[in-house]
C-alpha cells in the first residue's frame, strides 16, 4: 500500500490486526510456554492451574488497547506515546532465541524461566504500551546530526551489543531506547504534534 501510497481505513484496520496477532498474540503465547516451562520446574509443577499461566495474554491485551488508541490518537508524529507494539514483541520474540542459543558473557536461562521474573516483564511491557510515555520514532526527521543524534547513539548502540551479545543484544537495545528517549525528550515535543508516524505502531 506504501509503495502506490494507497490506503483506506478498512486497510488501517487489516494492518492493526495483523499486528495484533503477529506482536500481541504471538508474543504471549511465547510467555505463556516460558512461564509453563517455569512451573513444570516445581515440584509438583505439572498440577499448576492454568489461571497462573494466564497472565501472559495480558501483553496481547495492552497491545490491541495501544494500537485501537494509536488509530484514533492524531497527535503522535516523529514520536509515540506509549511503546510500540513492535518493539514488544520483537523483545519477547527474543527470550527463546536468548535460551536457546546461549551467551558467552551471561546466563540469563535462569531469568527468564523465573516465574516471579516473567509476571514482572509481564506488567513491565504491558505498561509501557498502555502507557503516555514519550518515545521515539526511529525514522529521520532530516540530516542533521543534532536533531537525529539519540537514534543515532541507538544505531551505534545497537550495532556492538550485537557483536558483542549476540541474541541478548535485543533486550539490551530496549532498554537502551528507553533511556535514550526519556534523556532527550524535551527534542521529542513534536510527539504531541499533529500528524502520524507510519514507521511504526
Amino acid at each position: 500500500a506504501r509503495l502506490f501510497n494507497a490506503s483506506s481505513e478498512m486497510g488501517k484496520q487489516l494492518d492493526s490486526l495483523a499486528d495484533v496477532v503477529s506482536f500481541g498474540v504471538a508474543p504471549s503465547v511465547i510467555l505463556y510456554q516460558l512461564l509453563r516451562t517455569s512451573f513444570i520446574k516445581e515440584e509438583d509443577g505439572l498440577q499448576t492451574s492454568i489461571i497462573w499461566l494466564l497472565p501472559a495474554f495480558i501483553v496481547a491485551c495492552a497491545g490491541a488497547y495501544r494500537l485501537a488508541r494509536f488509530n484514533l490518537d492524531s497527535s503522535q508524529s516523529f514520536g509515540f506515546k506509549g511503546m510500540p507494539i513492535p518493539a514488544a514483541g520483537l523483545l519477547i520474540a527474543s527470550f527463546p532465541l536468548i535460551l536457546h542459543f546461549g551467551n558467552n558473557f551471561i546466563n540469563v536461562g535462569d531469568w527468564l524461566t523465573n516465574k516471579w521474573v516473567l509476571y514482572i516483564l509481564i506488567v513491565l511491557v504491558s505498561w509501557l504500551m498502555i502507557s503516555t510515555l514519550p518515545l521515539m520514532a526511529l525514522k529521520f526527521k532530516n540530516f542533521s546530526i543534532k536533531d537525529n543524534l539519540p537514534k543515532i547513539i541507538l544505531l551505534a548502540i545497537t550495532l556492538v551489543a550485537a557483536i558483542l551479545l549476540q541474541w541478548l543484544a535485543v533486550p539490551v537495545v530496549f532498554i537502551a531506547y528507553i533511556i535514550l528517549s526519556l534523556l532527550y525528550k524535551q527534542n521529542n515535543h513534536d510527539i504531541y504534534s499533529t500528524g502520524k508516524s507510519n514507521a511504526i505502531n
